[in-house]
């Protein structure tokens, strides 16, 4: 698809009719209370539309229908190929309204246009057609028994799961969840990141166009305290996955422990290093990729690079072409197809990336921020006890830290709370694959920056993750229960008693 013009964008903009109240059983509907919050433009500030503001009755309400809408198996025990129709047909309306969801995410979250064009909005569509296709190609299992037994490994749909979103990839993360989750067969409740609301909304509302039944597929909105700790403490909620900081990710593991012990999956913060090591190839290749790390969704990323870990001999011409880079990362109207850059996600989370550039002392790159939009920076750090270093800043923020071995970058690059994603930038295959099994992350690529694709698992260790993996085949793990049926084939004369 060719992107339009800004004056294009803008026009479809001003004239999206945007949702506003929850989804529940198959309509939007107030929220009980009769409450709303306002969602805003962070780019411009300007009010977008009040959004139903859920609450504790309100999420009662979706779990009482997404426990009926499992329980009689209008969706969970449908035909494995009928609810890969459903799902495919749910992603060609996305392919038609794709245009419409990209303005929709662009305006709510501060995203470029040109990244929720490219990037967000076919992404999602790819996720959710690729765990579709899965849906009847996943095989069950028959364990080796004796000859008098037969034993049968199989899956079921876990249940109700509560499905809490981040507001940094709206859609995005929305579409890596109700992928594996609805092509299990489950019921899904959703809570979406309050600053973000709107693409899933309307992505409910295309899904039941497409044919997903009543109750299969809710969304709450509202906040963490009102919606998000409800879905963690509930009773009826059989799993919970989870996208977000880490703080409040270990939140939902103390209301699994004081409710019903529910599955949790968690998916949490990063502060990911990418190691350039002094034999590397094509510096300047290296440094586009480790700039795009940075500064990739104004750096409002878990996987995004944020400590570059460098080798003295070749520190100062990696940043000479790192600032050559950077400088195409230009900030401005996300609406503008030639913008990199678009603004944070809200005056709060500004304010908190400001206060980190305040704690800079070295800026060797960028480091102005004004009205919602900071710089593409780069700052050097005496060692990795310094804050920028160790703490998780979520805003385009490189920070340096010069080495001079290869094993004093595996010790400084494992030497975090997180273990998310890494990089190595090597000419040399054994080093490369020694640092790749030595670095501690659920995600380590070499000489490149990235994620994997739908066909990997993306999760982190130490405080990154927790108890399953995003995409791939293995998404599936966490939203079934493995149940072993155990059938007795033996002659009951065999068995009599003398």
């Amino acid at each position: 698809m060719s992107l339009l013009t800004q004056d294009e964008y803008k026009s479809i903009a001003a004239n999206l009719d945007m949702p506003t109240g929850a989804f529940i059983d198959g309509a939007y509907r107030p929220a009980l209370s009769g409450k709303t919050f306002e969602t805003s433009n962070p780019a411009t500030g300007e009010k977008i539309v009040d959004i139903a503001a859920c609450g504790a009755e309100d999420v009662d309400f979706a779990v009482e229908k997404a426990r009926e809408a499992f329980d009689d198996g209008r969706w969970s025990r449908m035909h494995p190929s009928d609810r890969k129709d459903v799902l495919i047909r749910l992603c060609k309306l996305m392919t038609r309204n794709a245009r419409e969801l990209a303005v929709m995410e662009s305006i709510d979250s501060g995203k470029t246009i040109y990244d929720c064009e490219t990037v967000d909005v076919p992404e999602t569509i790819h996720c959710i057609k690729w765990h579709a296709e899965v849906i009847d190609k996943i095989y069950d299992q028959v364990s080796p028994a004796s000859d008098d037994h037969i034993a049968m490994v199989v899956r079921e749909p876990i249940g109700v799961v509560g499905l809490v979103l981040p507001w940094n990839f709206p859609l995005l993360m929305l579409g890596w969840k109700i992928g594996p989750a609805l092509a299990a067969g489950c019921s899904v409740v959703v809570k979406p990141a309050a600053e973000t609301t709107l693409t899933a909304l309307r992505l409910a509302e295309l899904a039941m166009e497409a044919g997903l039944p009543r109750g299969v597929l809710n969304i709450a909105p509202g906040g963490g305290a009102e919606v998000g700790e409800p879905i963690g403490r509930h009773m009826d909620i059989d799993m919970v996955s989870f996208t977000g900081s880490t703080v409040t990710g270990k939140r939902f593991l103390g209301y699994s422990g004081e409710s019903n012990a529910k599955e949790v999956v968690l998916e949490m913060g990063g502060k990911n290093p990418a190691i350039v090591m002094d034999d590397t190839e094509n510096l300047d290749r290296v440094a586009a990729h480790v700039v795009n790390g940075a500064f990739w969704n104004m750096g409002e990323n878990c996987s995004a690079s944020s400590r570059l870990i460098v080798h003295k001999d070749v520190k100062a011409e990696l940043l000479e072409r790192i600032a050559h880079h950077a400088k195409q990362w230009n900030i401005g109207d996300p609406l503008d197809p030639e913008t990199r850059m678009g603004a944070l996600v809200s005056e709060e989370h500004y304010t908190k990336v400001c206060g980190y550039l305040d704690q800079a002392k070295n800026v060797l790159i960028g480091g102005k921020a004004k009205d919602g939009f900071v710089e593409a920076t780069v700052v050097e750090v005496p060692d990795n006890d310094a804050v920028l270093a160790r703490e998780e800043i979520f805003g385009p923020v490189l920070s340096v830290i010069e080495v001079s071995s290869f094993d004093e970058a595996i010790n400084i690059a494992n030497d975090t709370d997180y273990g998310l994603c890494a990089s190595i930038f090597t000419a040399n295959a054994k080093r490369a694959i020694r640092g790749a099994r030595a670095i501690r992350a659920g995600t380590v690529t070499v000489n490149s920056f990235g994620e994997g694709d739908i066909t990997t698992p993306f999760g982190g260790y130490k405080q990154s993750g927790f108890g399953g993996r995003d995409n791939s085949v293995h998404a599936h793990d966490q939203y079934t229960q493995l149940k072993t049926i155990w059938i007795d084939l033996a002659d009951d004369e065999d068995e009599a008693v003398d």
